[in-house]
């Protein structure tokens, strides 16, 4: 089957990843880390499978918060990690609403 017909797959969990809000590739590409290009080309993860960056997600909506871990024993670096990954996930939530581009998704 093609990719296009079976949709994008956690590859961890092998679930369809059924829309953005869940999915770490694009929460990554808010935060700056993938770029547009690489969104079709890059594996695709549940948020909540993605425990290295789900970690950082801090808001009482966010239902999935694995066990934080202070990144190389820096509590500040970690909070602004925290900062930064929640940002992005608010956003995220933000663009599903607004109807724009997908160019002005990423915070700036």
């Amino acid at each position: 089957m093609a990719k296009c017909d079976q949709g994008y797959l956690c590859e961890i969990c092998g679930e369809p990843v059924k829309n953005i809000v869940e999915s770490s590739l694009y929460l990554r590409y808010v935060l700056g880390e993938v770029q547009l290009h690489e969104l079709f080309g890059k594996p695709e993860r549940h948020l909540k499978c993605d425990h290295e960056l789900a970690q950082y997600i801090r808001h009482e909506k966010f239902e999935h918060n694995p066990e934080l871990v202070a990144a190389n024993g820096n509590a500040t670096l970690t909070e602004e990690q925290c900062d930064r990954v929640t940002q992005g996930w608010v956003r995220l939530r933000e663009v599903v609403h607004l109807g724009i581009p997908i160019t002005e998704y990423p915070l700036e």
